[in-house]
């Protein structure tokens, strides 16, 4: 699910200081490494009447993807069902990254004993079943508000 992904700084209001060059801007394995090591990851999808929906889980990086699980009939389940597109960011607010993107289910059973493999050596426990790759399409990142904001998005 890797695609290539373009650096820049995010557009916003010019008041906030984001600096207009690429000094000091966060490198992509400054991302990975934190995607890699969290322990805790928040996804948001949006219910299928419109409503947000916001909930932790344990997640894996696995050859530049995002996965994440949750059983068949959890609300999660239910949400990406009717609209893949989601948000998921680590618990900081000083080490900051988030992704955006669509989440496309695990049905290739090498990449899931990978996937359980990962789960395994970093959580104690092979996921199971239900597993969810993010397909990034987006990503905001910082370390020092503003001067370290990194923007990745999609090459066209």
């Amino acid at each position: 699910m890797s695609t290539e992904l373009i650096r820049s700084r995010p557009a916003t209001q010019k008041d906030y200081g984001i600096p207009d060059d690429e000094a000091g801007m966060l490198t992509w394995d400054w991302v990975t490494d934190r995607l890699a090591a969290a322990r805790n990851y928040w996804v948001s999808s949006t219910r299928p009447d419109g409503r947000p929906h916001a909930m932790p889980t344990w997640a894996v990086w696995v050859d530049g993807t995002l996965y994440f699980g949750g059983g068949r009939e959890t609300r999660r389940a239910r949400n990406i069902a009717a609209n893949p597109a989601v948000v998921v960011h680590l618990e900081s607010g000083d080490e900051v990254v988030i992704l955006e993107g669509t989440v496309e289910e695990v049905a290739d059973p090498a990449l899931q004993e990978r996937i359980d493999d990962a789960y395994e050596v970093k959580y104690g426990i092979r996921h199971g079943p239900t597993v969810w790759g993010v397909r990034v399409e987006k990503v905001f990142a910082w370390s020092e508000f503003p001067t370290t904001m990194t923007r990745w998005h999609v090459a066209s």
